[in-house]
C-alpha cells in the first residue's frame, strides 16, 4: 500500500509544495510544530532513511540544504532545525523546523492549527527564497 507521501507525490493528496525535481520533494507539514515547517522527501518510497543508497541520501540532504536555506531567510527564526524520526510515516522524510531554541522542536508540543491561506502563504514566502 502507497504511504500518505507517495500519494502526495502521485497527486492523490494534495500539499503546499516548496519545491521538487525528479527525484525529491518538499512540502509544508499540514501539523506543523512551527510556521514554516517543511518535511523533505525522496519520491521513491524508501522506508528508512538508512536503506537509501549513498548516492540518495547524499542526494536527499542537499536538496533538503536548499529548502532549509530559504526557511531560514523566510521565517523568523535562529536557524532551521532538523529532525529524522522515521516512525509515523513508513516512508523516508527530514523534518526541517524553524526554531529559536532547542525545545522548538520536540515533537511532544501541541501543533499549530494554520489556515488555508496561512499555508498559501508560508509556502510561497519560501518558494519565494530558493
Amino acid at each position: 500500500m502507497a504511504s500518505i507521501f507517495s500519494k502526495i507525490v502521485s497527486g492523490e493528496i494534495p500539499c503546499y509544495k516548496i519545491a521538487e525535481d525528479d527525484q525529491f520533494m518538499a512540502f509544508l507539514d499540514v501539523n506543523p510544530l512551527a510556521k514554516g515547517h517543511t518535511l523533505v522527501i525522496l519520491k521513491r518510497e524508501v522506508d528508512y532513511i538508512f536503506n537509501l543508497s549513498d548516492e540518495e541520501l547524499a542526494g536527499l540532504m542537499i536538496f533538503a540544504k536548499k529548502v532549509a536555506l530559504s526557511i531560514d531567510k523566510s521565517m523568523p527564526c535562529i536557524r532551521v532545525g532538523v529532525a529524522v524520526i522515521g516512525l509515523e510515516v513508513p516512508h523516508t522524510h527530514v523534518h526541517l523546523v524553524p526554531i529559536n531554541e532547542v525545545n522548538d522542536i520536540d515533537f511532544r508540543k501541541p501543533k499549530l492549527k494554520l489556515s488555508k491561506e496561512e499555508f498559501e502563504e508560508i509556502a510561497a514566502k519560501i518558494r519565494a527564497g530558493l
